[in-house]
């Protein structure tokens, strides 16, 4: 089923050719301009015929011998102006309705005529060498960036790419999009062990001792919970002596211990060099190493891994993925100042100032819109012909043959007049010779 102006062509229906340019208006005042050309050539057809009759009544009645001239021009006149109005009535119907054969050429032609068209826009106009000679030409990397350098163009652009984002994401449905997201991406990132990778970047960190901030912190921490824990420390010690023991015994020893542990906590936060400090980055990088080696701490990573994947906070967030997204994508595409319509068109404006300013990128981009360009037209130039035979072929034939007289019939009519006069003329001559010399 074919589609023409919202409406279902069903089979056996034909399409009628669209109303030309400037709507009913100007499709009347082609018509009145017709008819008034046809008047004009009517009017020298008819002056002919009055001229014929008018000199052979003077023949019969005796006038001079120059009437006879004027008699076989108009007559002349007349028969070229009746053939040339027959050619010209042929191209669009029957003349006077009669089925006289090679009539009507248009309505019967149509389709074949509109297989030449295609054949001959695709031989003429759409071979390789005449579009890139045309694109060449157009030097469009030069006229594309001082178009897009201005500012007023590059918000023109950015708009309308935040249209199309808009339109597609709408049109998407969000369970699709996320049915693809999880298998696409969430199931790719599950499936794959995490231990190595996780190790190899933990690894990395190390090395260039990017934790340390992070150990500083956890000391740092440390150290401040243990000054203000004092009693804290005192209970914990208290509550693990023994039953038996003098409870002033306890409290001696919990202060005591509270001054080695406050101590220790202040040594491993003021001394980069700590033994504790050094015992930790071993154990890191113990750990980041068995994370890519060791099979017992990599199963251990895909437990973890599993436990975080099936938390209900985890699922709840990759379910929602899509849904904040699309909002963050609706509004930041509608809204003229926001980050992502800035830097479209802050990009848009580089890219022009570029192309402009660059030869090596303005060559490089008009190289790859004439290769696309050719490429479209070696592969699909014949899909883009057939459009106008098949176009064609869908017309309905008397409307095309309407349609076409509106727009060159007007002209036509010239020759039906030029044939009237040209004709006069030829049997103004060949009377003139045959009386010369016979």
């Amino acid at each position: 089923m074919s589609r023409v102006s919202g409406q279902a062509l069903t089979a056996g229906e034909t399409w009628k050719p669209a109303d030309p340019p400037g709507g009913l208006a100007a499709e009347e005042s082609k018509r009145r301009g017709l008819r008034r050309m046809k008047l004009v050539a009517l009017s020298f057809l008819l002056g002919a015929l009055v001229i014929f009759l008018l000199t052979s009544w003077a023949q019969a009645a005796g006038w001079p011998g120059w009437v006879g001239y004027v008699r076989a021009a108009a007559e002349a006149g007349m028969v070229g102006a009746l053939a040339d109005w027959f050619a010209v009535t042929a191209l669009f119907r029957h003349p006077l309705r009669l089925p006289i054969p090679h009539t009507a050429i248009i309505p019967n032609k149509k389709d074949a005529l509109g297989g030449s068209l295609g054949d001959f826009v695709g031989k003429n106009f759409l071979s390789e060498q005449v579009v890139r000679e045309k694109l060449r030409r157009m030097e469009i990397s030069r006229r594309l960036g001082g178009w897009l350098a201005q500012p007023a163009n590059a918000e023109r652009v950015t708009a309308e790419l935040a249209t199309v984002v808009r339109g597609a994401v709408t049109v998407l449905r969000d369970e699709d999009v996320q049915a693809v997201m999880e298998q696409a991406v969430v199931r790719r990132i599950i499936d794959r062990p995490w231990g190595p990778p996780l190790g190899k970047l933990l690894g990395q960190v190390f090395d260039d001792g990017a934790h340390h901030k992070l150990v500083d912190l956890v000391c740092d921490r440390a150290y401040e919970w243990v000054r203000d824990n004092h009693e804290t420390v005192l209970r914990v010690v208290s509550d693990r002596a023994p039953t038996w023991s003098p409870k002033f015994v306890d409290a001696m020893l919990a202060d005591k211990v509270y001054g080695e542990v406050l101590a220790f906590s202040w040594a491993v936060k003021t001394d980069v060099n700590h033994p504790m400090r050094i015992a930790l980055d071993k154990f890191l990088a113990e750990f980041a190493q068995d994370l890519q080696r060791d099979q017992e701490t990599m199963a251990r990573a895909e437990q973890v891994k599993q436990q975080v994947i099936e938390h209900p906070e985890v699922q709840r967030l990759i379910g929602s993925a899509w849904s904040t997204a699309k909002d963050l994508l609706l509004t930041a595409a509608e809204d003229p100042s926001s980050e992502l319509r800035t830097r479209v068109r802050e990009g848009l404006r580089g890219l022009g100032a570029k192309l402009g300013s660059e030869d090596a990128l303005g060559s490089k981009t008009d190289r790859w819109v004439e290769d696309a360009a050719a490429h479209v037209v070696l592969n699909y130039s014949t899909e883009i012909t057939t459009i106008i035979s098949d176009t064609v072929e869908r017309w309905d034939a008397a409307e095309t043959s309407r349609k076409i007289e509106l727009q060159v019939g007007r002209d036509l009519q010239f020759i039906r007049i030029n044939g009237t006069v040209v004709g006069a003329l030829a049997g103004l001559a060949i009377h003139t010779v045959a009386h010369a010399f016979f």
